[in-house]
């Protein structure tokens, strides 16, 4: 099998992705499987790894993007291709990358059908027990990273309101609402408690928010998220957290514009939904590289895969948790390893251009 890793570009104006989808390490363990991997020159460039690095591992350098991405039987991405590398995919390869299936513009899904390709969504590959593997650690860095950009975007120049999370002495702390229990905020909450703001959680399943009431130890304030909670819970946000995730479907959006504009001028709204759409009204993606706007008077933060802020963090998180999944697709081919793995199949957006039900209806 030839697995191929690009390097990633820019997928929306002013946007620098620096991850990799395989590091050296990935390579050594695929090359050692019998797999030929080949890497982009400059391909782990933006998150440390040199070319040198991926040669010792065994793999096999190439100019640029286009050859290596001819020459793959399963292509290795973070991102989705970019509408000028689509041309480059051999008819019935596969893809697995960062698809978001439900966003994709048709005519990336036009593509999978001509080319008869095989694509996964990484963000869908998910266990029997609901666990989602690949996912995860994009999420709990993105919930870590949410104190940082808080922070900074709650400084008076960057246009918040001007509050220091922890408070001092005398001066209460920063009221932080996040939106959805799930990893990410969960570790959105236990990043700003350890900080010292004041953190509420509202989420709609009450055994999820029993479980994280127990593993914070009581230390947030826990709500039902319903649209009554929301109107109340939003209006006095200094900070709040879209961490809203339903797997397999776009994030349904729980903040109106009209909660939005009864929130406090210069208050920060971070939508880590905004992959899967945004779970708020007046959330949308921008060409800026720091993905920040204000509407209503109230600062918007809406960047995609925020975990390629810290890129080589981010780098070896997925190339961990994808390991396991590529030693299977090595060993055994892809079509075998979607037989014997439920939670690859359950990524599968299309098979040889057919593409999945929700697709189709979509």
């Amino acid at each position: 099998m030839i697995v191929a890793v690009p390097r990633e570009r820019a997928v929306l104006v002013g946007v620098d992705e620096k991850r990799v989808a395989l590091t050296p390490a990935g390579v050594r363990e695929l090359s050692a499987l019998g797999a030929t991997v080949w890497v982009a020159a400059g391909a782990g460039e933006g998150a440390g790894f040199r070319d040198e690095e991926y040669r010792d591992a065994g793999g096999q350098l190439a100019y640029g993007n286009e050859e290596v991405i001819r020459r793959g039987d399963l292509v290795l991405k973070v991102a989705r291709p970019r509408p000028d590398e689509w041309d480059w995919f051999s008819p019935g390869s596969a893809l697995l990358c960062w698809l978001h299936p439900l966003v994709a513009p048709p005519e990336f899904l036009n593509l999978l059908r001509e080319r008869q390709l095989t694509a996964l969504a990484l963000e869908r590959v998910q266990e029997d027990d609901g666990s989602l593997p690949i996912l995860r650690p994009a999420s709990e860095i993105a919930g870590r990273m949410a104190v940082q950009i808080a922070g900074r975007l709650l400084e008076s120049h960057a246009g918040g309101r001007g509050v220091l999370l922890s408070g001092i002495p005398g001066i209460p702390p920063a009221d932080v609402v996040v939106l959805g229990a799930g990893t990410l905020g969960t570790s959105a909450a236990r990043a700003f408690l350890g900080v010292g703001a004041r953190v509420h959680l509202l989420d709609r399943d009450l055994r999820r928010l029993s479980d994280v009431d127990a593993l914070l130890q009581g230390r947030a304030v826990t709500a039902l998220a319903t649209k009554s909670a929301l109107e109340k819970f939003v209006a006095f946000a200094d900070v709040l957290i879209g961490a809203v995730h339903v797997p397999g479907k776009r994030a349904p959006v729980l903040v109106t514009e009209g909660m939005v504009k009864a929130m406090q001028p210069g208050a920060l709204i971070l939508d880590f939904s905004i992959d899967q759409g945004g779970c708020v009204e007046t959330s949308t993606l921008t060409p800026h590289q720091d993905h920040v706007f204000t509407a209503h008077g109230v600062v918007h933060f809406c960047a995609p895969n925020v975990s390629a802020l810290v890129a080589r963090t981010a780098s070896h998180a997925i190339n961990n948790a994808l390991l396991p999944y590529l030693r299977r697709i090595v060993r055994h081919g892809l079509g075998e390893a979607l037989k014997k793995s439920a939670a690859l199949r359950r990524a599968v957006a299309a098979r040889e251009g057919t593409l999945s039900q929700e697709l189709v209806r979509s």
